[in-house]
């Protein structure tokens, strides 16, 4: 798990495979206790690294993608609320 703010971060699990399921690439793994998980491919070290995490060298913390899908949802919750 390489994804900074998940809980499991920096924790290793077994590999199962990567499939495309839900719309996504995602790894599934099993754990110490045997229960099968999946997570996004980009949360773990199964994908190739990110082009412009690898350009940004720690200096940027978010990807302008992640961003922008961010205020994405925030206009939404505030529409909601304006209702």
């Amino acid at each position: 798990m390489t994804h900074p703010f998940h809980p499991w971060s920096g924790r290793e699990f077994v590999f199962v495979a990567v499939r495309q399921t839900w719309s996504q690439d995602r790894v599934f793994f099993v754990d110490a206790e045997g229960r099968q998980f999946s997570l996004p491919v980009g949360w773990t070290d199964a994908a190739a690294p990110d082009e412009f995490v690898a350009m940004a060298a720690g200096r940027c913390p978010f990807r302008f993608a992640d961003l922008a899908e961010l205020r994405r949802l925030i206009d939404g919750l505030a529409d909601r609320l304006h209702m």
